[in-house]
């Protein structure tokens, strides 16, 4: 297989990625064959994979735009994945010119690709690093100079819990991110669920099953174990619910209905 210019060499391009293969989902170009076989052999079980990738970028540009209006103008996203049109820092900097953005991925083509479409552009920058190691993001260089940890942070974790499993203990990092956040700070989030998904359950572990063979098992958690993320949050109206109900700017009833699968919702620290 030919490496493409834009792939770092230090990658194995014979190995599926989790941020590639969103890529492919979301109609992206930077994903290798690879990828590509392993999404459609998921799409299979699930076709409407590619609606939950949209509408999981949809809730995000409608949440960030909700915490700028409250006033926050530092935003931590962390498994941002690679760069797609209406990014965090495009969202958050048209509402609120001169917000901070901080891109965090462990994946080295979303941070090679986070890197090149920020060229340097003012109040945003890129880190190299993993969820389950919160320390490691919050006193990196780049947070340290970015984000002022006495004033309010949107921390977004969108889309990426559900590929951290229980044994790295994902609800104890969430914690340390939320306790190191200034009171007032928002966590952003979504989860994949069965609850909502169109198909029968047996059918959507048949997806569940593809990711686990490429090692990156999708941990699919209930409403209530998603609901334990926000513990030592407010939850923002309308709650945990499906990510068209999360503050629609369109009629729900209009949505795909793959795009109901999982939940979503903003909570805001005391």
């Amino acid at each position: 297989m030919e490496r493409p210019a834009w792939a770092p060499r230090s990658i194995d391009i014979s190995v599926p990625s989790v941020a590639r293969i969103y890529d492919y989902y979301l109609g992206g170009s930077h994903n290798f064959e690879v990828d590509r076989q392993a999404a459609r052999r998921a799409m299979e079980f699930m076709p409407g994979l590619p609606k939950i990738m949209q509408a999981n970028r949809a809730f995000m540009r409608r949440a960030v735009r909700y915490a700028a209006a409250e006033g926050i103008t530092q935003f931590l996203d962390i498994g941002s994945g690679i760069p797609t049109f209406g990014n965090v820092h495009e969202v958050a900097q048209s509402a609120s010119p001169g917000a901070h953005v901080v891109y965090v991925d462990h994946d080295p083509v979303a941070v090679a690709h986070s890197q090149a479409v920020l060229g340097g552009r003012p109040g945003t920058d890129v880190v190299a690093a993993d969820l389950r190691k919160p320390q490691e993001i919050l006193s990196s260089p780049q947070v340290t100079r970015l984000i002022d940890r006495n004033r309010p942070v949107a921390l977004l974790l969108v889309a990426i819990l559900h590929f951290v499993e229980d044994a790295d203990d994902p609800y104890g990092a969430v914690a340390e991110l939320r306790d190191a956040c200034a009171p007032g700070s928002l966590l952003i989030l979504t989860h994949a669920s069965y609850e909502g998904i169109p198909l029968p359950t047996e059918r959507s572990e048949g997806t569940v099953g593809v990711y686990k063979d490429i090692r990156n098992p999708l941990i699919m958690r209930s409403r209530d174990e998603i609901a334990r993320f926000f513990e030592g949050y407010d939850m923002v109206e309308p709650g945990l619910v499906p990510m068209p109900h999360w503050r629609p700017e369109t009629a729900p009833e209009d949505e795909d209905p793959y795009a109901f699968s999982g939940f979503a919702g903003v909570g805001r620290t005391a």
